[in-house]
């Protein structure tokens, strides 16, 4: 499908509306996408005629579950590593222009946030959570990394619960969300055309949303603060596991295995971007991750990752290495290290 019907960019009124429009692939991302996002922002961003910019999702699933994995997947496969490369360089970039945009950026979601969804989201001044709000970073399960900003937003959560969400991929429902600062306002999603016709109109960005907000209920996390700030902050992947352990807790148990089965590799690479990123500016932060990528797909477990969990869905990666006791910290040490001539490039 081309790009122009996998993302609709248009104006309605005072608003630069965009809508991902592939429900069928829970509206996951792909280059194309990604271009025609960035030449609607640049076009926006100095048009007077828009005064803010409203994102959302088709469909009743999903914003947006991420990246196209399969077809990065398949270009590796396919010996086209360049071209993959294309796609995260300019999703960083695109990350990075949302950081810093000028103007009110307000997303509206009503589903699945994850990945490449929330690298188009969490970085913008508004994140507008509906009722099916769900929000995960579960990169380390498919020996990947949480990237897309996250190596700057997550350390910056409260306590330890971005490194938590790291390591484990939890899934985060929407008042858990609004107490973490993952969303800013929680809105019924049946309301969600009345809020995107009351901003087209020009009305308050701040105003139109705080009408509408309601009560998002309590927050369960905050019963395993207690629990996730003591066992993540302990030293390494393994002292986490050891603490969960030792704390025996139906949540730390849960906490425990959920942690043991993803890539050893991974979790090492998510824990040293977490110990790192709340020193980052987001600029760095995104060339950091864009470091880690490159190196990431020269390996295996990515591969092997995607066809354990995605393709054949036989949920059985075999990792290598496979256990944490065999990761060699100087290899992933060099995860990090400058790319030269090929680092990312930030405006």
């Amino acid at each position: 499908m081309d790009a122009e019907f996998e993302i609709l960019c248009e104006t309605r009124g005072q608003a630069g509306v965009i809508t991902l429009n592939r429900p069928r692939a829970l509206n996951a991302l792909t280059l194309g996408m990604v271009r025609e996002m960035r030449r609607a922002l640049d076009a926006w961003r100095t048009d007077p005629a828009v005064t803010r910019i409203v994102v959302r999702g088709a469909g009743e699933k999903a914003f947006c579950a991420g990246g196209d994995i399969r077809r990065l997947t398949e270009l590796g496969l396919a010996g086209q590593p360049q071209e993959a490369l294309a796609f995260w360089r300019e999703e960083y970039q695109l990350n990075a222009l949302i950081k810093n945009y000028p103007k009110p950026y307000i997303s509206l979601i009503d589903g699945i946030v994850m990945g490449g969804g929330v690298g188009i989201s969490l970085h913008g001044r508004y994140r507008v959570a509906g009722e099916r709000y769900l929000f995960a970073m579960p990169e380390v399960g498919i020996g990947f990394f949480p990237d897309v900003g996250a190596t700057f937003a997550l350390p910056r959560l409260p306590g330890c619960t971005g490194l938590y969400i790291a390591l484990t991929g939890e899934r985060i429902k929407r008042a858990d969300a609004m107490a973490l600062g993952l969303a800013t306002h929680a809105v019924n999603g049946a309301d969600f055309d009345f809020l995107l016709d009351q901003l087209a109109a020009g009305d308050s960005v701040e105003q139109t949303l705080a009408a509408r907000a309601v009560d998002p209920g309590a927050a369960p996390l905050s019963r395993e603060r207690a629990l996730i700030d003591r066992c993540f902050s302990a030293a390494s992947v393994s002292a986490i596991l050891d603490c969960l352990e030792r704390d025996g807790s139906e949540p730390a148990c849960r906490m425990h295995e959920a942690i043991r089965t993803k890539s050893p590799t991974s979790l090492n690479l998510a824990f040293e971007q977490m110990r790192r990123g709340g020193d980052l500016t987001f600029a760095d932060a995104m060339r950091t991750e864009f470091r880690i990528v490159s190196r990431v797909f020269e390996g295996r477990d990515f591969f092997e990752g995607v066809r354990a969990v995605l393709i054949d869905k036989d949920g059985k990666p075999q990792w290598q290495p496979a256990t944490l006791s065999a990761i060699d910290n100087a290899e992933i040490a060099g995860y990090f290290a400058d790319l030269g001539p090929a680092e990312l490039e930030i405006e």
